[in-house]
């Protein structure tokens, strides 16, 4: 089971926090990854990251703005993003991807959890 929150309302410029709690499962077996769709948009990739060794990939869209992380212990992982933009505006989702191969597309992962929307605007 996944469950995604800290969505919310913010200010262009701002900061989030998102978390993905998942259960059921063992961590280091598994990809991470967060998606998003906005509104007519077709679904898109933003970040992913594989066991505690792997290294995370990131859309060229948030390279710089967003920051993917794990916490095994808590079988959570965060995506904190700064900097915000409007066109950041979207549904964010989380998945899991059996194995180590990190990749930002959506078909390629087998289990997704709810999402949780992201606004900003001023």
């Amino acid at each position: 089971q996944l469950q995604a929150s800290g969505g919310g309302l913010v200010h262009p410029g701002g900061s989030l926090r998102l978390s993905c709690a998942g259960s059921g499962f063992s961590p280091d077996d598994y990809v991470i990854g967060w998606f998003r769709q906005a509104p007519g948009k077709e679904r898109e990739g933003v970040s992913c990251i594989s066991n505690s060794f792997g290294r995370p990939e990131y859309a060229d869209s948030v390279k710089g703005r967003f920051t993917i992380s794990r916490d095994n212990a808590k079988n959570t992982v965060y995506l904190q993003m700064n900097s915000l933009k409007p066109e950041d505006t979207a549904v964010y989702s989380c998945a899991t991807r059996r194995g180590s191969i990190a990749t930002l597309q959506a078909p390629d992962y087998d289990f997704w959890g709810q999402g949780t929307l992201v606004t900003v605007s001023s």
